[in-house]
């Protein structure tokens, strides 16, 4: 489980700028408040997992092709099912 995420003041992160990077990469997230503002420091691994991958729209239009894909129903009949059967 991660690390509870730690909160420091803006000036205290100004002068402890390096424990800051260095406790976002090791510890997890750093939140930097200023007044009514708070900024959170993570890892460039940690924003790479959180990046979207691709638009939705970008992966459809350049996804899979669905060229020849049958989509059309079974025509089957389906199975019967006996409701008073309480198995």
């Amino acid at each position: 489980m991660p690390a509870k995420t730690v909160e420091w003041a803006v000036a205290e992160a100004k002068n402890r700028f390096s424990e800051l990077i260095t406790k976002a990469l090791t510890e997890g997230p750093q939140r930097v408040r200023r007044r009514d503002d708070t900024v959170v420091v993570i890892s460039a691994a940690e924003f790479e997992r959180l990046k979207p991958r691709k638009d939705f729209i970008e992966h459809l239009m350049n996804g899979p092709s669905f060229e020849g894909l049958d989509l059309s129903r079974n025509s089957s009949p389906g199975r019967d099912i006996d409701f008073d059967d309480p198995a």
